[in-house]
C-alpha cells in the first residue's frame, strides 16, 4: 500500500538519488558562480547527502562549540522552508581575502565589508541549488535575503531546530567540499524543505508517493 511523504524517515532511495542529483547539480553551479565571482578556479567534489538528526549534524560539524559562520535563507513560493549555509574559517577567510584583498577579522568580529562579501557568497550558493530545484521541477522559488551569524554549532542549528520542530528531528544534511585544497573543510547545506513542499518537489518529479 503507498503512503504519503509525511517525514525525512519515509524517503527511499529513489527519494534520496533525486536529493543526490539535485546537490551534484547545485554544486557543480556553484562552484561555476563562485569561480566567476573569485576569479580563480574553485573545484569540487561529489557531494555526500544524507538525513541525520541534530546531534548527528552537530558532530559531524566538529561538535557544538566549533565556530562557524552560518548564513540562514527563507523559501517561499511553490516551495517553503529553509536554507543554512556553514562556512568553515579557512573558506570563509579564503573569499574574503580574495575579494577584499584584505585578511579576515576575528571570526566573532566581521566588518560590514567582510560580511557583505560572504552574504554574496550565501546568495550565490542558495541560488545555485534552488535553480537546480527549479530547473528539475518548474516550481518557483524564492529566496530571502541570507542572514549572517558567527556562533557556534550548537547555537547555529538551535534556529533550525525551534523553527522546525514541528518536521521532526531530522535535516537533509549535504557535505559540499568546495576548493578543498590542502585537505581545507569548506561548507555544508542544510535544507529543511517544509514537507509538503519536498513532496511537491518529488511529485514534480514523479515520485509522488513511496
Amino acid at each position: 500500500m503507498e503512503r504519503q511523504l509525511k517525514h525525512l524517515e519515509d524517503l527511499n532511495d529513489l527519494h534520496m538519488d533525486v536529493l543526490r542529483e539535485i546537490g551534484n547539480i547545485g554544486s557543480g553551479n556553484a562552484a561555476s558562480a563562485l569561480s566567476t565571482m573569485l576569479d580563480r578556479p574553485v573545484d569540487i567534489s561529489v557531494p555526500r547527502v544524507r538525513i541525520l538528526d541534530y546531534n548527528e549534524v552537530t558532530e559531524s560539524l566538529g561538535g557544538p562549540e566549533e565556530l562557524l559562520v552560518g548564513l540562514l535563507l527563507s523559501l517561499s513560493g511553490d516551495v517553503t522552508g529553509m536554507m543554512m549555509f556553514l562556512l568553515h574559517k579557512d573558506f570563509a577567510h579564503m573569499v574574503i581575502s580574495t575579494l577584499t584583498g584584505e585578511e579576515m577579522p576575528n571570526m566573532g568580529d566581521l566588518d560590514e565589508f567582510s560580511s557583505s562579501a560572504i552574504q554574496e557568497v550565501g546568495n550565490i550558493m542558495a541560488a545555485s541549488y534552488v535553480n537546480a530545484i527549479a530547473s528539475l521541477t518548474s516550481l518557483t522559488i524564492d529566496i530571502s535575503p541570507p542572514d549572517l551569524c558567527v556562533d557556534m554549532v550548537g547555537a547555529i542549528l538551535s534556529v533550525p531546530a525551534i523553527y522546525f520542530g514541528n518536521i521532526g528531528d531530522k535535516i537533509i544534511f549535504i557535505e559540499d567540499e568546495l576548493d578543498k585544497s590542502d585537505d581545507r573543510k569548506s561548507s555544508h547545506i542544510l535544507m529543511i524543505p517544509e514537507m509538503d513542499s519536498l513532496a511537491k518537489i518529488m511529485a514534480n518529479l514523479g515520485l509522488e508517493s513511496i
